[in-house]
């Protein structure tokens, strides 16, 4: 059995093992671990190899990067593993035995931007996530655009502790709540850059949910810098430059296997109109001693000069070239479900104040 993994902004480690024994009692014999990584010094080699040997074949990969940890805990002064890490192995020992995906293993389709209601997009997370766990869709990436104003409230979030609803009825600003954790969206026509992932979660398989959200956006972190924004993931959800953070993303795991994953991007925010719809948003900035915001919150727009669209764009077609994708759309019947979803659930007062 076969298994590699590419540590982002460092090496590749390559897992070569056999599996002996019965279903419930195998274990991994015969391991060995290669790759472009640097160990010093070189007899913790045999270390990392022997670590390996006779492992449960059940354990996972957070347990198996332990017991790597674990042999070279008397060694911990010296050992230096340079380019990868314990973690990196459990992940390649695990697509080896065929539990974890590799994006190569996938062939996602990418939907571009298309005008929709915003609860509309929210409904799509939900409809098309269990589209693909029914075998009806595959892994895709969407890109949404909206044509009104809407707060997005993430799934565990007080209505009320969040957003000043008077404000948002004199600002025609909706509310709805969506299926994944995480902090509110403030969403107008063409203010952010918002894109949805879903993936089998055997993708992450053995990430922690840190390291997950990471992965996930390991791509669009080459898209910005195709653009000419370097950015970084700071834990546990937040894209961020040296000028500031420009994004944060949100996960939700299905029982049936379906991961996905949303991201979205501020491009040109009205902050003061935010700030009063938006409670929480007054919070952060009194506990930064800061009594007013500027006029417009726009780090995508000032760190590319670039047009949204083009922004979109962009990321569209570095995904297209850069993994096994192919171009695709939503179909009729995503759509019409979408819609009754968004009747009988997300426009519903039972669904967006089920936290009061």
């Amino acid at each position: 059995m076969h298994g590699e993994y590419k540590v982002r902004g460092g090496k590749l480690v390559v897992v070569d093992l056999e599996v002996s024994g019965s279903a419930e009692l195998a274990t991994f014999k015969d391991v060995v671990v290669s790759g472009d990584f640097f160990l010093e010094p070189d007899d913790a080699f045999e270390d990392l190899n022997a670590a390996l040997e006779g492992l449960p074949a059940t354990m996972s990969a957070e347990g198996i990067a332990r017991a790597v940890e674990a042999r070279f805990e008397a060694r911990a002064d010296e050992v230096r593993m340079i380019g990868f890490d314990a973690d990196a192995v459990g992940i390649a020992v695990r697509r080896a035995v065929g539990t974890a995906k590799s994006w190569s293993d996938l062939d996602v389709e990418v939907i571009p931007m298309k005008t929709l209601d915003p609860a509309l997009h929210v409904a799509l997370d939900e409809v098309l996530a269990h589209e693909m766990a029914a075998g009806r869709r595959g892994p895709t990436l969407r890109f949404w655009d909206w044509d009104d104003a809407l707060v997005v409230i993430g799934s565990y979030q007080s209505v009320r502790n969040e957003v000043d609803l008077e404000a948002a009825r004199e600002q025609g600003v909706g509310v709805t709540r969506r299926i994944t954790g995480g902090g509110a969206m403030f969403m107008e026509p063409g203010n952010c850059v918002t894109y949805s992932l879903m993936v089998p979660a055997g993708l992450v398989e053995g990430l922690s949910p840190e390291r997950a959200y990471a992965f996930l956006d390991e791509w669009v972190l080459g898209a910005l810098e195709r653009i000419g924004v370097r950015a970084r993931y700071v834990p546990l959800n937040d894209i961020t430059t040296d000028q500031g953070k420009i994004g944060g993303a949100a996960q939700r795991r299905f029982a049936d296997g379906t991961l996905l994953h949303h991201v979205t991007m501020s491009y040109d925010i009205d902050a003061d109109k935010m700030l009063q719809v938006l409670r929480i948003g007054r919070e952060k900035l009194s506990d930064k001693g800061i009594k007013s915001a500027k006029k417009r919150v726009d780090p995508m727009r000032s760190q590319t000069g670039m047009a949204r669209e083009a922004i979109i764009e962009s990321f569209r077609e570095y995904f297209l070239s850069t993994y096994r994708s192919h171009e695709g759309d939503y179909r009729p019947g995503e759509l019409e479900a979408a819609q009754e979803a968004v009747r009988s659930k997300f426009a519903t007062e039972r669904w967006t104040h089920r936290v009061p």
